[in-house]
């Protein structure tokens, strides 16, 4: 199915979608919509979710505003353009991999931004096609096209950087091409005049039905035991566990559900800022 999201907000649009895709997995075993002119849908990672919980595979992607230079060159051309999966199992928490297609995205740089702390090499080039760490002008040079994100696998070849900028272009195709959508410059929230306007990106969508290929709960077992043999296997010297995509967030969620999110330095300092700046002096914070 295709979903015209008219602009609107694209949580909603997606949520709609993948249930869509749900209900027609439950009826034809496979399930996919396409979706184009929406918006930011957040967490990708949420919607496979969706799926998990009806015991099946969910897969989504999305394309985005450029950040991302193709290999070779220097131009922000795609969106960080994440691919994400979620596949039940029988342990108390799924696998789900949600990872943008670039090395980094800007919402990592922003937290390297407010610890006062510069990029690692090889997350962004300039326009001379060589490497940037100068964390806070390149959040300005980002939306100007004076940067532009690596993507996975890093600049050139030499570290497979085209398979990164091949999984990115895939995510396009299949969030603009599928659903007659827009794509790459069309997505930059500037008209040909500087005007801002909508950023009308596109999502996909597909929830497969466990059973008709095997029973979900054999399934369940056996997605498991793949995860503990891995995280099982031998360490590297120094490393005390290796992990699997979700372990890591289901973990987190488990001890900030209840001590809540850990802030740095920097952010404590700047929500004091607000606070004061904002008249709320009869409020302390924790850290106080």
């Amino acid at each position: 199915a295709v979903i015209d999201g008219h602009n609107g907000m694209g949580h909603v649009v997606a949520y709609k979608s993948m249930k869509l895709a749900i209900e027609k997995a439950k009826t034809y075993g496979m399930g996919m919509v396409a979706v184009r002119n929406s918006t930011h849908y957040g967490i990708a990672g949420y919607y496979p979710m969706m799926a998990v919980e009806d015991g099946m595979i969910g897969i989504t992607g999305t394309n985005a505003r450029p950040s991302i230079a193709p290999t070779f060159g220097v131009e922000n051309m795609l969106g960080t353009n994440p691919l994400t999966f979620g596949i039940p199992t029988d342990e108390d928490f799924p696998f789900v991999l949600d990872c943008a297609t670039s090395v980094a995205q800007r919402g990592k740089i922003e937290v390297y931004a407010r610890a006062g702390k510069e990029l690692p090499e090889g997350w962004v080039i300039g326009l001379d096609g060589k490497p940037r760490t100068d964390t806070q002008q390149i959040l300005i040079d980002l939306t100007k096209g004076k940067a532009a994100l690596t993507p996975l696998g890093g600049i050139g070849e030499e570290t497979a950087g085209y398979k990164g900028y091949g999984y990115a272009t895939v995510v396009e195709i299949l969030s603009a091409a599928l659903q007659a959508g827009s794509y790459l410059k069309m997505l930059t929230g500037v008209g040909s005049n500087s005007e801002k306007r909508p950023i009308p990106i596109g999502h996909f969508f597909i929830a497969i039905d466990i059973e008709p290929f095997t029973p979900v709960e054999e399934f369940r077992k056996l997605a498991g035991d793949i995860l503990r043999e891995l995280r099982a296997s031998k360490k590297a010297p120094g490393q005390e566990r290796i992990f699997t995509a979700g372990e890591k967030e289901h973990l987190a969620w488990l001890s900030r559900k209840d001590k809540g999110a850990p802030l740095n330095e920097i952010l404590r300092k700047q929500l004091v800022q607000l606070r004061d700046e904002l008249g709320l002096d009869k409020y302390r914070f924790s850290w106080e």
